[in-house]
């Protein structure tokens, strides 16, 4: 077992050491990314334009090996876009399948708060169900699968909001951020006469990802850290300052961003400390607060940090 977790390790911060060809400066983001895809569960990305989250997302699809596509969301484009759609053959006759964009590994969904509801609403089966239902037929979607999709902050020109069903289907919300000074520098000199992108190299093949995201599931969780997890989210449906609180679907993101989170640090079972680390980027985007909160400035960042304070971790022994 020592022998696989190392292993895990090893090939993990290659994927890493990968992509930090291209994306500089944001070691944290790398890493959280790579945990949630290890975890099974889809990212997004709120940056303004020209971040960098697009890039990262590429990145990430070559150096994992994966199928991936990518969609510009506007406002003209349709669900069946997302999905496909079936139309008539010539030669028999018979209603043929054309697969939509999302029949891939990895999906890009960029600026997808630029979409219409409808449009964005043509992702929710299969980010929760690995499969699209297109006139009354089911098409599964090829594994590993998972989604990261780009949004502009909400207030931009021509954005709208994601549903709340579809924004609770994310596991994690993540930001770049801008570059440090240094960084920058580093990133525009690592671009003279080449496309840093053009040099990276496919660290993992899809059934090596899929052995590690099964051992991330396969990890030990101890009854007293999924109570821990379980006080933890039932504080945010109780919360003063909170109108809507975490779901159950909340509670089993953290579990999974937990076990990641371990096997990342070369351990085969979760601690608390795992669970605090991960909290807040996999409950904070699924929140709801009250005007009265908003106006006294508080954000979910604020009130999960208190829940973290207030809330006793275990001691496991």
């Amino acid at each position: 077992m020592q022998t696989e977790n190392g292993a895990f390790e090893r090939l993990s911060m290659q994927v890493i050491g990968e992509v930090r060809k291209v994306i500089v400066g944001k070691d944290e983001t790398l890493l959280w990314t790579l945990a949630a895809l290890l975890a099974g569960g889809h990212i997004l990305l709120e940056d303004i334009p020209g971040m960098g989250k697009t890039t990262m997302a590429v990145t990430f699809s070559k150096v994992l090996g994966l199928s991936c596509n990518r969609m510009q969301f506007t406002p003209d484009v349709l669900p069946s876009d997302v999905t496909g759609y079936t139309m008539p053959d010539a030669a028999t006759g018979k209603m043929l399948y054309q697969p939509g964009a999302v029949l891939c590994n990895l999906f890009l969904a960029d600026e997808l708060n630029r979409a219409t509801s409808r449009t964005q609403s043509a992702l929710l089966e299969a980010m929760e169900e690995g499969q699209v239902t297109v006139d009354g037929v089911c098409h599964p979607i090829p594994k590993p699968f998972m989604v990261i999709a780009t949004q502009n902050p909400t207030g931009a020109a021509g954005t709208q909001l994601l549903p709340d069903s579809q924004m609770d289907r994310f596991s994690v919300r993540m930001q770049l951020g801008y570059p440090k000074p240094a960084d920058e520098v580093n990133m525009v000199l690592n671009r003279q006469g080449k496309n840093p992108l053009e040099t990276v190299e496919q660290v993992l093949t899809r059934q090596q990802l899929l052995d590690m995201q099964r051992m991330t599931e396969e990890t030990y969780v101890d009854k007293q850290v999924v109570e821990y997890i379980v006080r933890l989210i039932s504080e945010t449906r109780n919360h003063r300052s909170l109108l809507r609180g975490a779901s159950p679907r909340a509670t089993l993101s953290v579990t999974a961003m937990a076990k990641a989170a371990a096997r990342l640090k070369g351990r085969d079972y979760v601690v608390p400390k795992d669970v605090m680390e991960v909290f807040i980027r996999t409950v904070e985007h699924r929140l709801l607060l009250t005007a009265q909160a908003e106006g006294n400035g508080e954000t979910g960042r604020t009130i999960l940090s208190e829940i973290l304070r207030t809330v006793t971790a275990p001691k496991l022994g």
